[in-house]
Protein backbone atom coordinates (compact mmCIF):
# COMPACT_ATOMS: atom_id res chain seq x y z
CA UNK A 1 0.00 0.00 0.00
CA UNK A 2 2.82 2.35 0.86
CA UNK A 3 4.56 1.64 -2.48
CA UNK A 4 1.39 2.33 -4.43
CA UNK A 5 0.96 5.60 -2.55
CA UNK A 6 4.46 6.73 -3.45
CA UNK A 7 3.94 5.75 -7.07
CA UNK A 8 0.72 7.74 -7.22
CA UNK A 9 2.51 10.77 -5.82
CA UNK A 10 5.27 10.52 -8.42
CA UNK A 11 2.69 10.34 -11.21
CA UNK A 12 0.90 13.41 -9.92
CA UNK A 13 4.15 15.39 -9.77
CA UNK A 14 5.21 14.36 -13.28
CA UNK A 15 1.83 15.28 -14.68
CA UNK A 16 1.97 18.73 -13.02
CA UNK A 17 5.46 19.30 -14.45
CA UNK A 18 4.26 18.33 -17.91
CA UNK A 19 1.34 20.74 -17.71
CA UNK A 20 3.66 23.54 -16.57
CA UNK A 21 6.06 22.85 -19.44
CA UNK A 22 3.38 23.46 -22.06
CA UNK A 23 1.69 26.27 -20.21
CA UNK A 24 1.09 29.21 -22.58
CA UNK A 25 1.74 31.77 -19.85
CA UNK A 26 3.89 32.17 -16.76
CA UNK A 27 7.39 30.89 -16.08
CA UNK A 28 7.56 27.18 -16.94
CA UNK A 29 11.04 26.69 -15.49
CA UNK A 30 10.08 28.31 -12.18
CA UNK A 31 6.87 26.29 -12.01
CA UNK A 32 8.71 23.01 -12.54
CA UNK A 33 11.19 23.85 -9.78
CA UNK A 34 8.38 24.75 -7.37
CA UNK A 35 6.63 21.45 -8.10
CA UNK A 36 9.82 19.52 -7.43
CA UNK A 37 10.41 21.44 -4.20
CA UNK A 38 6.90 20.53 -3.03
CA UNK A 39 6.72 16.97 -4.32
CA UNK A 40 4.75 14.11 -2.74
CA UNK A 41 7.94 12.38 -1.61
CA UNK A 42 7.67 12.26 2.19
CA UNK A 43 11.22 10.98 2.71
CA UNK A 44 12.96 14.33 2.41
CA UNK A 45 12.94 17.82 0.96
CA UNK A 46 14.44 18.59 -2.44
CA UNK A 47 16.82 21.27 -1.15
CA UNK A 48 18.47 21.59 -4.56
CA UNK A 49 15.21 22.83 -6.08
CA UNK A 50 14.64 25.17 -3.12
CA UNK A 51 18.07 26.72 -3.60
CA UNK A 52 17.26 27.36 -7.27
CA UNK A 53 14.10 29.21 -6.24
CA UNK A 54 16.08 31.38 -3.84
CA UNK A 55 18.68 32.11 -6.51
CA UNK A 56 15.96 33.48 -8.78
CA UNK A 57 14.70 35.72 -5.97
CA UNK A 58 18.19 37.03 -5.32
CA UNK A 59 18.69 37.80 -9.01
CA UNK A 60 15.46 39.78 -9.35
CA UNK A 61 12.44 40.56 -7.14
CA UNK A 62 10.29 40.18 -10.25
CA UNK A 63 10.32 36.43 -9.71
CA UNK A 64 8.38 36.78 -6.47
CA UNK A 65 4.98 37.29 -8.08
CA UNK A 66 5.08 34.19 -10.36
CA UNK A 67 6.54 32.19 -7.48
CA UNK A 68 3.68 33.10 -5.18
CA UNK A 69 1.12 32.43 -7.89
CA UNK A 70 2.51 28.96 -8.63
CA UNK A 71 2.85 28.05 -4.97
CA UNK A 72 -0.63 29.33 -4.10
CA UNK A 73 -2.24 27.33 -6.91
CA UNK A 74 -0.51 24.16 -5.78
CA UNK A 75 -1.28 24.64 -2.07
CA UNK A 76 -4.96 25.37 -2.61
CA UNK A 77 -5.45 22.22 -4.67
CA UNK A 78 -3.54 19.72 -2.55
CA UNK A 79 -4.97 17.38 0.07
CA UNK A 80 -1.59 15.85 0.91
CA UNK A 81 0.06 16.70 4.20
CA UNK A 82 3.46 16.17 2.54
CA UNK A 83 2.89 18.84 -0.13
CA UNK A 84 1.38 21.18 2.45
CA UNK A 85 4.35 20.98 4.83
CA UNK A 86 6.86 21.43 2.01
CA UNK A 87 4.96 24.45 0.71
CA UNK A 88 4.96 26.06 4.15
CA UNK A 89 8.68 25.44 4.53
CA UNK A 90 9.26 27.06 1.13
CA UNK A 91 7.27 30.20 1.95
CA UNK A 92 8.99 30.28 5.34
CA UNK A 93 12.34 30.45 3.54
CA UNK A 94 11.04 33.28 1.34
CA UNK A 95 10.44 35.40 4.47
CA UNK A 96 14.15 35.20 5.24
CA UNK A 97 14.84 37.49 2.28
CA UNK A 98 15.10 41.13 3.22
CA UNK A 99 13.22 42.32 0.16
CA UNK A 100 10.66 45.17 0.13
CA UNK A 101 8.32 43.08 -2.02
CA UNK A 102 8.40 40.27 0.55
CA UNK A 103 7.82 42.71 3.40
CA UNK A 104 4.73 44.08 1.66
CA UNK A 105 2.95 40.71 1.46
CA UNK A 106 1.01 41.38 4.68
CA UNK A 107 -0.81 38.02 4.50
CA UNK A 108 0.08 34.69 2.95
CA UNK A 109 -1.25 34.33 -0.61
CA UNK A 110 -3.12 31.11 0.29
CA UNK A 111 -5.29 29.86 3.14
CA UNK A 112 -4.76 26.61 5.03
CA UNK A 113 -6.70 27.26 8.20
CA UNK A 114 -9.07 24.42 7.29
CA UNK A 115 -6.60 22.03 5.69
CA UNK A 116 -7.49 18.36 5.89
CA UNK A 117 -5.50 15.44 4.52
CA UNK A 118 -7.52 13.30 2.16
CA UNK A 119 -5.40 10.16 2.10
CA UNK A 120 -4.67 9.18 5.70
CA UNK A 121 -6.89 7.49 8.23
CA UNK A 122 -8.78 10.23 10.18
CA UNK A 123 -7.36 8.94 13.47
CA UNK A 124 -3.87 9.49 12.10
CA UNK A 125 -4.57 12.53 9.94
CA UNK A 126 -5.74 14.84 12.76
CA UNK A 127 -2.17 15.27 14.06
CA UNK A 128 -0.86 16.33 10.63
CA UNK A 129 -3.85 18.59 10.08
CA UNK A 130 -3.28 20.34 13.42
CA UNK A 131 0.45 20.72 12.71
CA UNK A 132 -0.14 22.27 9.27
CA UNK A 133 -2.86 24.62 10.49
CA UNK A 134 -0.71 25.84 13.40
CA UNK A 135 2.34 26.28 11.14
CA UNK A 136 0.27 28.23 8.63
CA UNK A 137 -1.29 30.44 11.36
CA UNK A 138 2.13 31.39 12.68
CA UNK A 139 3.55 32.22 9.23
CA UNK A 140 0.46 34.29 8.41
CA UNK A 141 0.84 36.21 11.68
CA UNK A 142 4.56 36.65 11.05
CA UNK A 143 3.85 38.03 7.57
CA UNK A 144 1.46 40.63 9.04
CA UNK A 145 4.03 41.57 11.70
CA UNK A 146 6.85 42.01 9.17
CA UNK A 147 4.63 44.16 6.95
CA UNK A 148 3.60 46.41 9.86
CA UNK A 149 7.21 46.90 10.95
CA UNK A 150 8.31 47.74 7.41
CA UNK A 151 5.43 50.20 6.95
CA UNK A 152 6.34 51.99 10.17
CA UNK A 153 9.94 52.42 9.04
CA UNK A 154 8.88 53.72 5.62
CA UNK A 155 6.45 56.27 7.06
CA UNK A 156 7.44 59.80 5.93
CA UNK A 157 8.95 61.94 8.66
CA UNK A 158 9.13 59.00 11.06
CA UNK A 159 12.05 58.97 13.45
CA UNK A 160 14.34 55.98 13.24
CA UNK A 161 14.25 55.46 17.00
CA UNK A 162 11.08 53.95 18.43
CA UNK A 163 9.22 55.66 21.22
CA UNK A 164 8.75 53.85 24.52
CA UNK A 165 5.08 53.18 23.75
CA UNK A 166 5.98 51.70 20.36
CA UNK A 167 8.60 49.45 21.89
CA UNK A 168 6.13 48.17 24.47
CA UNK A 169 3.61 47.50 21.74
CA UNK A 170 6.26 45.66 19.74
CA UNK A 171 7.07 43.46 22.76
CA UNK A 172 3.41 42.48 23.05
CA UNK A 173 3.36 41.52 19.37
CA UNK A 174 6.50 39.43 19.81
CA UNK A 175 4.84 37.64 22.70
CA UNK A 176 1.90 36.96 20.41
CA UNK A 177 4.27 35.40 17.87
CA UNK A 178 5.79 33.23 20.61
CA UNK A 179 2.35 32.04 21.69
CA UNK A 180 1.52 31.11 18.09
CA UNK A 181 4.76 29.27 17.40
CA UNK A 182 4.54 27.19 20.58
CA UNK A 183 1.47 25.49 19.07
CA UNK A 184 3.56 24.19 16.15
CA UNK A 185 4.60 20.71 17.23
CA UNK A 186 3.82 17.09 16.34
CA UNK A 187 1.07 15.87 18.64
CA UNK A 188 1.14 12.25 17.61
CA UNK A 189 4.07 9.82 18.07
CA UNK A 190 3.50 8.53 14.54
CA UNK A 191 4.45 11.99 13.24
CA UNK A 192 8.08 11.71 14.29
CA UNK A 193 9.17 11.24 10.68
CA UNK A 194 11.98 12.87 8.74
CA UNK A 195 9.91 15.53 6.98
CA UNK A 196 8.17 16.71 10.17
CA UNK A 197 11.50 16.86 12.03
CA UNK A 198 12.96 18.96 9.19
CA UNK A 199 10.02 21.33 9.48
CA UNK A 200 10.62 21.52 13.23
CA UNK A 201 14.22 22.56 12.56
CA UNK A 202 12.84 25.58 10.70
CA UNK A 203 10.42 26.27 13.55
CA UNK A 204 13.18 26.12 16.18
CA UNK A 205 15.25 28.61 14.17
CA UNK A 206 12.24 30.91 14.20
CA UNK A 207 11.77 30.53 17.95
CA UNK A 208 15.39 31.46 18.57
CA UNK A 209 15.11 34.57 16.40
CA UNK A 210 11.83 35.84 17.83
CA UNK A 211 12.75 35.18 21.45
CA UNK A 212 16.12 36.88 21.01
CA UNK A 213 14.34 39.98 19.68
CA UNK A 214 12.02 39.87 22.68
CA UNK A 215 14.86 39.61 25.22
CA UNK A 216 16.81 42.51 23.71
CA UNK A 217 13.70 44.67 23.51
CA UNK A 218 12.73 43.89 27.12
CA UNK A 219 16.13 44.89 28.47
CA UNK A 220 16.08 48.13 26.48
CA UNK A 221 12.55 49.04 27.60
CA UNK A 222 13.29 48.53 31.29
CA UNK A 223 16.21 50.96 31.13
CA UNK A 224 14.06 53.55 29.36
CA UNK A 225 11.31 53.28 31.95
CA UNK A 226 13.80 53.81 34.77
CA UNK A 227 14.93 57.01 33.04
CA UNK A 228 11.44 58.35 32.27
CA UNK A 229 9.50 56.96 35.23
CA UNK A 230 6.10 56.76 33.50
CA UNK A 231 3.46 54.95 35.56
CA UNK A 232 1.50 53.76 32.51
CA UNK A 233 4.62 52.40 30.85
CA UNK A 234 5.74 50.77 34.10
CA UNK A 235 2.37 49.03 34.47
CA UNK A 236 2.49 47.75 30.90
CA UNK A 237 6.04 46.52 31.38
CA UNK A 238 5.02 44.61 34.51
CA UNK A 239 2.26 42.83 32.59
CA UNK A 240 4.69 41.94 29.83
CA UNK A 241 7.22 40.65 32.37
CA UNK A 242 4.60 38.47 34.07
CA UNK A 243 3.56 36.97 30.74
CA UNK A 244 7.21 36.59 29.73
CA UNK A 245 7.85 34.53 32.87
CA UNK A 246 5.05 32.14 31.93
CA UNK A 247 6.24 31.96 28.32
CA UNK A 248 9.76 31.21 29.53
CA UNK A 249 8.48 28.17 31.40
CA UNK A 250 6.54 27.04 28.32
CA UNK A 251 9.60 27.52 26.12
CA UNK A 252 11.70 25.35 28.43
CA UNK A 253 9.13 22.56 28.19
CA UNK A 254 8.85 23.07 24.42
CA UNK A 255 12.59 22.68 23.87
CA UNK A 256 12.69 19.66 26.16
CA UNK A 257 9.92 18.06 24.10
CA UNK A 258 11.73 18.81 20.82
CA UNK A 259 14.92 17.34 22.23
CA UNK A 260 13.10 14.13 23.11
CA UNK A 261 11.64 13.63 19.61
CA UNK A 262 15.01 14.23 17.92
CA UNK A 263 14.95 17.81 16.60
CA UNK A 264 18.54 18.76 15.84
CA UNK A 265 18.48 22.53 16.47
CA UNK A 266 17.41 22.15 20.10
CA UNK A 267 21.08 22.07 21.10
CA UNK A 268 21.01 25.86 20.57
CA UNK A 269 18.13 26.39 23.01
CA UNK A 270 18.02 30.00 24.27
CA UNK A 271 18.67 31.15 27.78
CA UNK A 272 15.32 31.99 29.29
CA UNK A 273 15.06 35.66 30.28
CA UNK A 274 14.42 36.22 33.97
CA UNK A 275 14.02 39.88 34.91
CA UNK A 276 15.89 40.69 38.15
CA UNK A 277 13.72 41.02 41.25
CA UNK A 278 15.20 44.44 42.02
CA UNK A 279 14.09 45.70 38.60
CA UNK A 280 10.57 44.41 39.20
CA UNK A 281 10.50 46.13 42.61
CA UNK A 282 11.70 49.36 41.06
CA UNK A 283 8.92 49.22 38.46
CA UNK A 284 6.38 48.63 41.22
CA UNK A 285 7.95 51.50 43.16
CA UNK A 286 7.33 53.84 40.23
CA UNK A 287 3.66 52.88 40.18
CA UNK A 288 3.27 53.02 43.99
CA UNK A 289 5.10 56.34 44.18
CA UNK A 290 2.77 57.98 41.68
CA UNK A 291 -0.27 56.51 43.41
CA UNK A 292 0.90 57.83 46.78
CA UNK A 293 1.45 61.26 45.27
CA UNK A 294 -2.05 61.21 43.78
CA UNK A 295 -3.49 60.16 47.14
CA UNK A 296 -1.59 62.92 48.94
CA UNK A 297 -2.71 65.52 46.41
CA UNK A 298 -6.30 64.35 46.83
CA UNK A 299 -6.11 64.72 50.61
CA UNK A 300 -4.61 68.19 50.24
CA UNK A 301 -7.41 69.16 47.85
CA UNK A 302 -10.00 67.94 50.35
CA UNK A 303 -8.36 69.93 53.15
CA UNK A 304 -8.29 73.04 50.96
CA UNK A 305 -11.96 72.49 50.16
CA UNK A 306 -12.80 72.28 53.89
CA UNK A 307 -10.84 75.48 54.54
CA UNK A 308 -12.78 77.21 51.78
CA UNK A 309 -16.09 76.16 53.36
CA UNK A 310 -15.06 77.45 56.80
CA UNK A 311 -13.80 80.69 55.27
CA UNK A 312 -17.06 81.20 53.41
CA UNK A 313 -19.11 80.59 56.55
CA UNK A 314 -17.00 83.10 58.48
CA UNK A 315 -17.50 85.68 55.76
CA UNK A 316 -21.27 85.15 55.80
CA UNK A 317 -21.34 85.50 59.58
CA UNK A 318 -19.32 88.72 59.35
CA UNK A 319 -21.84 90.13 56.87
CA UNK A 320 -24.72 89.32 59.23
CA UNK A 321 -22.92 91.01 62.15
CA UNK A 322 -22.26 94.13 60.06
CA UNK A 323 -25.92 94.30 59.02
CA UNK A 324 -27.08 93.96 62.61
CA UNK A 325 -24.69 96.73 63.69
CA UNK A 326 -26.06 98.92 60.94
CA UNK A 327 -29.67 98.37 62.05
CA UNK A 328 -28.80 99.01 65.69
CA UNK A 329 -27.24 102.32 64.72
CA UNK A 330 -30.26 103.43 62.64
CA UNK A 331 -33.02 102.55 65.15
CA UNK A 332 -33.38 103.27 68.88
CA UNK A 333 -35.96 101.23 70.78
CA UNK A 334 -37.70 102.87 73.83
CA UNK A 335 -40.28 101.48 76.21
CA UNK A 336 -43.19 103.36 74.62
CA UNK A 337 -42.19 104.62 71.15
CA UNK A 338 -39.81 104.08 68.29
CA UNK A 339 -37.81 107.27 67.76
CA UNK A 340 -36.13 107.58 64.32
CA UNK A 341 -33.02 109.61 63.78
CA UNK A 342 -34.40 111.24 60.69
CA UNK A 343 -37.31 113.11 62.40
CA UNK A 344 -37.60 115.72 59.69
CA UNK A 345 -38.24 113.15 56.96
CA UNK A 346 -40.75 111.37 59.17
CA UNK A 347 -42.65 114.60 59.89
CA UNK A 348 -42.78 115.46 56.21
CA UNK A 349 -44.15 112.02 55.35
CA UNK A 350 -46.83 112.29 58.08
CA UNK A 351 -47.97 115.74 56.85
CA UNK A 352 -48.39 114.42 53.37
CA UNK A 353 -50.59 111.59 54.60
CA UNK A 354 -52.84 114.00 56.57
CA UNK A 355 -53.29 116.32 53.58
CA UNK A 356 -54.15 113.39 51.33
CA UNK A 357 -56.72 112.08 53.81
CA UNK A 358 -58.38 115.49 54.15
CA UNK A 359 -58.66 115.82 50.41
CA UNK A 360 -60.52 112.55 50.14
CA UNK A 361 -62.75 113.14 53.22
CA UNK A 362 -61.53 109.90 54.69
CA UNK A 363 -60.54 109.21 58.21
CA UNK A 364 -56.94 109.71 59.05
CA UNK A 365 -55.21 106.29 59.27
CA UNK A 366 -53.15 107.69 62.11
CA UNK A 367 -55.73 107.99 64.86
CA UNK A 368 -55.30 108.59 68.56
CA UNK A 369 -57.68 107.74 71.42
CA UNK A 370 -58.32 110.32 74.14
CA UNK A 371 -57.90 109.56 77.83
CA UNK A 372 -61.51 108.30 78.18
CA UNK A 373 -61.15 105.98 75.13
CA UNK A 374 -64.61 107.11 73.96
CA UNK A 375 -63.73 109.81 71.39
CA UNK A 376 -61.45 109.85 68.42
CA UNK A 377 -59.11 112.79 68.05
CA UNK A 378 -57.28 113.43 64.73
CA UNK A 379 -53.60 113.11 64.94
CA UNK A 380 -51.62 116.35 64.79
CA UNK A 381 -48.16 115.64 63.35
CA UNK A 382 -46.77 118.88 64.82
CA UNK A 383 -47.89 118.02 68.31
CA UNK A 384 -46.19 115.26 70.16
CA UNK A 385 -48.40 112.78 71.92
CA UNK A 386 -47.68 109.75 73.97
CA UNK A 387 -49.91 106.81 73.37
CA UNK A 388 -51.35 105.11 76.42
CA UNK A 389 -49.61 102.03 77.64
CA UNK A 390 -52.62 99.87 76.77
CA UNK A 391 -52.01 100.40 73.05
CA UNK A 392 -49.30 98.23 71.59
CA UNK A 393 -48.13 97.53 68.09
Amino acid sequence: MRIWKRAAGVLKDNYSILVAKFSPHGHPDLERVVIKATSHNEQCMDYKSIQRVFQWLRSSPLYLKPLLYTLSTRMEKTHSWVVAIKGLMLIHGVFCFDLPTVQMLRRLPFDMTHFSDGHLNPEKAWGYNAFIRAYYSYLDLKSSYVCAQAARKRKPGKKTEETLAEELQNLEKLQGLIDAILHVKPRNPSMHVVLVLEAMDCVIDEVLEVYDSYCKGMERVILKIFDMGGTVEAGTALRIIEKGEMQGDKLALYFEFCREIGVLNVSDSPKILRVAEKDVKELKGIIDGVNEKKKKDKNMDEEDEDDDVVKKMNEEMAIVVRENDFLMKKTVITDQWEVFDDDVAFDQMSSAVVVAAAATNNYNPFLELDSSYNSIVPYNPHQHHVLPDLISF
